[in-house]
C-alpha cells in the first residue's frame, strides 16, 4: 500500500518538477545565447526573494493568483473553460469599490458587504456564459471572451468615467479612480501574524489580509466538490454527462452552477488590489484571469498545487524586478520561463497520464492472469 501511494505521489509530482526544471534549463540556454550569465541571474532572483519584505510582495502577488487560479480549476473540473475570469473579477473589482464607496458601515460588515457584492458579480456575469450554453448551445469559450470585452472595454469603461471620484476627468486630463472606500471597509494586513515567526516587517509591507480569504476559498474550493453529493454531481456530470443525467443529474444544472461557482471565485481575485488602495484606479493590476488559467493547469486543478503553481507565478512576477536592477539579464527572460513551463507542462502531464494507463492496464492484465479459473 505505500510503495503504490509513494508510486501515486511521484506521478502526480513529476509533471509540475519536469515543467519547472525544464523551464530553468531552456532559460539558461537562451541567457547563454543572449550573452548573460544564467548561474549569476538565478542567484539574484533567489536572494531577493529571500528577504522578508519580498516574501510579503510574492504572497500578495500570490494571493489574486491563487483566487484566479481555483475559478479557472472550478471550470476544469466540470471540462468547462472560463477564460472570462479576466472580465469578471474587473466587473466585480469596480463594482464592489463604488458600492464600498457608497455605504458607511460597522468594519466586519463594511468589508462583508463589499466582498459579497465582487462575489455576486462575478458569479452572476459568468452564470451569464453558462445560461448562454444550456440555452443556446453557445460555448463558453466564444461566451467568456466576447463578455471579456463587454466587461472590460464596455462596462468598467463607462462606470470608470461615471464613478470616478470628483465626478469628472482631472483637470491635467489625467483619470482618477473611482471614490475611495473609507477605513471601515478596508481589510487589516496580518503582518502581526507573520512576524510572530520572523522579525518586524519594514520599508511600509503590507501582507494582505486577504490571503486568509484566499486560503478559506481553497479549503471550501476541496470540500465542496471532493466532501459532497454536488460535488460528486459536478465531477461526474463533467467526466461523462450522459451517464450522470441517466442517473438524475441534469447535466445543463450542472453547467450553470459551476460556470456560477467560477464567477463567484473570479469576483474576489481584484479584491487583493481594492483592499489596499481602498478604490478602483484608472489603471487596475490586470491579466491575473488569463494567468490564473495557467495556475490551474499547473496545479492540475487540486487546490495545494494551484497554490504552489500561484508561489512560482508569483515568484517569477516579483524576483524579475531584480534582473533590470543589477543587469545580471534582462527581466523578459521570466516571460520565457512562464511559457516554457506552461508548454512543458501540457506536454509532461500527458506523458504521465500515458504512463498511469500503461500500469494501470499491466496490473488488470496480471490480476486476470493470476485470478482462480471461474472465479467471477
Amino acid at each position: 500500500m505505500n510503495h503504490t501511494l509513494a508510486r501515486r505521489v511521484m506521478l502526480a509530482s513529476a509533471a509540475p518538477l519536469a515543467a519547472v526544471v525544464i523551464a530553468v534549463v531552456l532559460s539558461s540556454i537562451v541567457l547563454l545565447v543572449s550573452g548573460s550569465n544564467p548561474l549569476a541571474a538565478y542567484v539574484d532572483m533567489v536572494q531577493h526573494a529571500s528577504k522578508l519584505e519580498t516574501g510579503v510582495d510574492i504572497f500578495n502577488r500570490a494571493t489574486p493568483l491563487y483566487l484566479a487560479g481555483v475559478a479557472a480549476a472550478i471550470g476544469f473540473r466540470m471540462n468547462l473553460f472560463n477564460i472570462g475570469v479576466e472580465g469578471q473579477y474587473l466587473l466585480a473589482f469596480i463594482v464592489a469599490a463604488h458600492v464600498g464607496a457608497l455605504v458607511a458601515l460597522p468594519s466586519a460588515l463594511h468589508i462583508a458587504v463589499i466582498l459579497l457584492t465582487a462575489m455576486a458579480v462575478g458569479g452572476a456575469f459568468s452564470g451569464a456564459a453558462g445560461v448562454l450554453k444550456v440555452t443556446r448551445g453557445v460555448n463558453e469559450v466564444i461566451s467568456t471572451i466576447m463578455l471579456n470585452a463587454v466587461a472590460i472595454s464596455g462596462l468598467a469603461a463607462w462606470w470608470i468615467v461615471e464613478w470616478q471620484a470628483g465626478g469628472e476627468i482631472a483637470a491635467t486630463g489625467g483619470r482618477v479612480g473611482t471614490e475611495p472606500i473609507d477605513d471601515s471597509g478596508l481589510m487589516p494586513d496580518i503582518n502581526s501574524w507573520l512576524e510572530v515567526f520572523t522579525r518586524e516587517v519594514g520599508q511600509g509591507k503590507r501582507l494582505t489580509g486577504m490571503l486568509v480569504v484566499a486560503a478559506v476559498v481553497g479549503i471550501a474550493y476541496h470540500a465542496l466538490l471532493n466532501r459532497t453529493v454536488f460535488g460528486y454531481d459536478l465531477r461526474s456530470s463533467g467526466a461523462n454527462p450522459s451517464a450522470s443525467h441517466v442517473g438524475g443529474v441534469s447535466p445543463k444544472r450542472m453547467v450553470v452552477a459551476a460556470m456560477t461557482l467560477s464567477g463567484i471565485v473570479a469576483g474576489l481575485v481584484g479584491m487583493t488590489e481594492l483592499m489596499e488602495t481602498g478604490y478602483y484606479p484608472s489603471n487596475p493590476i490586470t491579466l491575473l484571469g488569463f494567468t490564473g488559467i495557467a495556475v490551474a493547469l499547473l496545479g492540475r486543478n487540486h487546490p495545494v498545487g494551484v497554490a504552489f503553481a500561484a508561489l512560482i507565478f508569483a515568484f517569477l512576477d516579483i524576483s524579475s524586478g531584480i534582473l533590470q536592477i543589477s543587469g545580471a539579464a534582462a527581466r523578459e527572460i521570466v516571460e520565457i520561463m512562464k511559457g516554457v513551463i506552461i508548454l512543458t507542462a501540457v506536454i509532461a502531464y500527458e506523458v504521465v497520464r500515458r504512463v498511469r494507463e500503461r500500469e494501470e492496464a499491466t496490473a488488470a492484465a496480471e490480476a486476470m492472469a493470476t485470478a482462480p479459473a471461474g472465479a467471477p
